[in-house]
């Protein structure tokens, strides 16, 4: 059993846990220690956990199913603290941050709530904290994705930063000088339920005409299957390809079909696309970011989608022509975005931590001194 598994177990140290990491993530950055911390990237179908170094490199990644069980709280933590244990045998590991896909509130304790997840109101930080030998943060997985594109990836250099992830619906995230813009209730980013057509398609949020509900991975999908389900000629090759099962076409089936030039899966990435552009242009005007980045697994279909983004973006500007326009770019990192962001960050805890650590240790032998006078 590793030392780092036995202080656990046999309760000889607990972890501090910390209120506040602070705003000035930029700066605090630079002076975190370059220690390794662990990722967590949760999502309603896998948890992923890696262990991250200070220049973003992953020196090990270990992955499984998101228990089922309802989902519990309870059960997932466990799966949670069974792959920091299990990567904390094999490495020296100094703090854990956790990306949520869900709403994380603005102290970064608590899961307010978890569309895939049985979490509401679920204090996952204590938990963990209460479990794990090391300081744990938590945040949204938008956040901690924009924040490693921004550090790693396609948007390092840059002052204002907005990402958008485009997946099962669409996530997103903001950073203003080198800080994550998390509003005043831990909640901004919630760009895929702007709506962008009343009256439109009912959102599972309760409303109708969401932006996710004309450029996701379920927009994309819904699309294909209902021109399946009607036997449209256009559709007849992605008929053919699964055989007839109309449930069985897929984003990325759609994808691969666009790549070999089929005319219908080409024109929903199109159709997809524009509606992405269309929202970034409202972003732009309430936000004037320099880059979007976009990522999420919808992201793979590289410029059959960011192509017609670029030029939906371009005609809905307001004030174009009269304006720099904001750089669109696609991200690097790819699906482990979220949990080198959440490691990094988690590095700016560890940091608050050693130097808590420290405080304590020189008071407690400045008392020593003065009791031996």
């Amino acid at each position: 059993m590793s030392t780092y598994r036995e202080r656990v177990h046999r309760g000889t140290a607990r972890a501090t846990v910390l209120r506040t990491v602070g705003t000035r993530e930029r700066r605090s950055h630079l002076t975190a220690p370059r220690v390794p911390t662990v990722g967590i990237d949760i999502g309603g179908t896998k948890v992923m956990a890696g262990v991250v170094d200070a220049d973003g490199i992953i020196l090990e990644k270990v992955r499984t199913e998101t228990p089922d069980k309802s989902k519990s709280p309870e059960v997932v933590e466990d799966t949670i603290t069974e792959l920091v244990l299990d990567l904390s045998d094999r490495h020296d590991v100094h703090a854990v941050g956790i990306g949520a896909a869900g709403w994380v509130d603005a102290d970064r304790s608590k899961v307010l709530f978890a569309p895939h997840l049985n979490w509401r109101n679920e204090p996952l930080r204590d938990r963990l904290a209460g479990r794990l030998a090391v300081p744990v943060m938590v945040d949204n997985d938008a956040n901690t994705a924009a924040w490693a594109e921004w550090r790693f990836g396609a948007g390092r250099g840059e002052d204002h930063l907005v990402m958008i992830t485009l997946g099962t619906g669409i996530g997103g995230a903001i950073l203003e000088d080198g800080a994550v813009k998390r509003g005043k209730y831990g909640v901004a980013g919630e760009f895929g339920h702007m709506q962008v057509v009343p009256g439109g398609h009912r959102c599972p949020c309760g409303n109708r005409g969401c932006w996710e509900q004309y450029s996701s991975g379920n927009a994309l999908v819904r699309e294909a299957r209902e021109l399946a389900a009607a036997d449209s000629p256009v559709a007849y090759n992605i008929i053919d390809r699964v055989g007839g099962r109309v449930g069985d076409i897929t984003g990325p089936l759609i994808t691969e079909l666009a790549r070999e030039g089929d005319a219908m899966c080409v024109e929903l990435l199109e159709d997809i696309g524009q509606w992405l552009g269309v929202g970034i242009a409202n972003l732009a005007a309430a936000l004037d970011p320099s880059c979007f980045v976009i990522g999420g697994g919808v992201s793979a279909a590289d410029d059959l989608l960011i192509g017609p983004a670029r030029d939906a973006f371009r005609r809905h500007l307001t004030g174009r022509g009269y304006r720099p326009e904001a750089r669109i770019a696609k991200a690097q990192l790819g699906p482990e975005a979220g949990m080198v962001g959440a490691a990094d960050l988690a590095r700016l805890v560890a940091r608050r931590f050693r130097r808590a650590n420290r405080r304590r240790v020189e008071r407690y032998e400045r008392y020593e001194r003065a009791g031996r006078r």
